[in-house]
């Protein structure tokens, strides 16, 4: 099985996460060798070039995904269940992955794959089950299901995407957010990003899109203070924050979403409530004292807001599916308003549905002053969600588009530059 959420060991190489359980140790000694050759070539047939002695915790979160790929595929396996094995992969990652399967099922391989991405389906499915609330609501030969179909059948109603509901900030409205010469390199001097300069106003969706490598999470993390190597200016609200702390850049009024919401996101032993407060405790406070009836009561108006189902803050958070963790990670910020929202794939791995509720939810902090960036590789939800697009390519700005300008097309020709892979580099513990 390929987990949508990813089973790697942080503290292990490719290569032994890779043969974890099924090492190649004849006489009670590992092949090392023998398995970082063998790494290489199921790297080789994923069309990538990951280093097998490389940590798994120095890797970009579609890196990583590439791997838990390559754990799945290494072995003799009859049966293989891929559960939303794209969620982090570039659009050419994703073709790579397509002729695999074409491989594996001309082998003989039985495959059970579940995607959100809908229009996927119709390129590698021979038949599509539909299911909504825990039971199956239709199933179809792919040939005759539509993504109209299969939305209609996965909402209850027919329905699209909006794009661009929220007009663009006035341009007259200052800048909460100017990034100047923003640039970050790697290991032996490689640069990861290059002289970024851009500013956001109040009230903006701001899209940054780009495939994997092209430095969108690693300018989300210099803007949040997590890389150290990082120069340039950042200024928020006229005030330059690049040489403060991470707390104290949360006490400006930055706050940041990660793309890996297990790892970094909620924290998987607190209940869904307590995961919504836990950014706002000392408005529920009082001589530091905890209020359990007013923190309940944020809570309870939070999941509301934002659609939380099953709308029970006492649960455990990880009883929620993932498009439900994502919405109660957005309801922290509407009990904290911050001035400026970094947000990295705010839909991976979320539903149809859930998705609409996001961008929605997006648009409500939005209309109270709330500067949002997200970070998509994802070309629909960038022109769903955004009100500007900034595509990014190997570390540089390729292109600003307001969203009555940004087709897929010009979007994808943007970004078309060649990528070279993107490695953890020098972050803050």
């Amino acid at each position: 099985m390929i987990h949508q959420e990813l089973s790697l060991l942080p503290n292990l190489s490719v290569a032994d996460n890779i043969f974890l359980g099924r090492e190649q140790a004849p006489f009670g000694v590992i092949r090392r060798r023998a398995q970082e050759s063998r790494c290489r070539e199921v790297m080789s047939r994923l069309a990538v070039d990951i280093d097998p002695r490389a940590l798994v915790d120095d890797l970009p979160l579609g890196v990583r995904q590439v791997v838990e790929i390559a754990k799945a595929v290494a072995g003799d396996i009859r049966v293989l269940i891929m559960d939303e094995p794209t969620s982090a992969l570039s659009a050419a990652e994703v073709d790579v992955l397509f002729r695999l399967i074409a491989e594996l099922k001309a082998r003989g391989v039985a495959i059970v794959y579940v995607s959100h991405r809908l229009e996927e389906l119709a390129r590698i499915a021979d038949s599509v089950t539909v299911l909504r609330d825990g039971r199956v609501v239709a199933e179809a030969p792919a040939a005759s299901a539509a993504v109209a179909w299969m939305v209609e059948n996965m909402t209850g109603a027919a329905g699209t995407t909006p794009r661009g509901e929220l007009p663009p900030a006035p341009p007259d409205a200052a800048p909460v957010l100017q990034v100047e010469h923003l640039r970050l390199n790697g290991p032996g001097g490689r640069a990861i990003l290059r002289d970024l300069s851009f500013a956001v106003r109040p009230g903006e969706i701001v899209g940054f899109y780009g495939i994997l490598g092209a430095g969108r999470t690693e300018l989300f993390e210099c803007l949040m203070g997590l890389r150290r190597a990082s120069r340039g200016s950042v200024r928020l609200s006229g005030h330059a924050v690049d040489r403060l702390d991470i707390p104290r850049r949360i006490a400006r009024g930055m706050a940041l979403t990660p793309d890996d919401r297990q790892a970094a996101g909620i924290v998987p032993g607190l209940s869904v409530g307590q995961n919504i407060t836990l950014a706002s405790l000392s408005k529920w406070s009082r001589w530091y004292c905890l209020s359990p009836r007013r923190e309940n009561r944020a809570a309870l108006d939070a999941v509301a807001e934002c659609g939380i189902r099953p709308p029970r803050p006492a649960a455990p958070i990880t009883s929620l599916s993932g498009g439900n963790q994502q919405k109660a990670m957005l309801a922290r910020y509407f009990l904290i308003s911050p001035k400026v929202l970094l947000i990295d794939e705010p839909a991976r791995g979320v539903d149809v549905s859930s998705r609409a509720e996001i961008y929605a939810a997006l648009r409500r902090l939005a209309a109270r002053g709330v500067a949002i960036l997200f970070a998509s590789s994802e070309l629909k939800e960038i022109l769903a969600a955004a009100t500007r697009v900034v595509v990014m390519a190997a570390g540089g700005i390729q292109v600003e588009l307001p969203i009555a300008e940004a087709t897929e097309e010009n979007l994808l020709a943007a970004s078309s530059s060649g990528v070279p892979f993107a490695s953890g580099g020098d972050r803050a513990s």
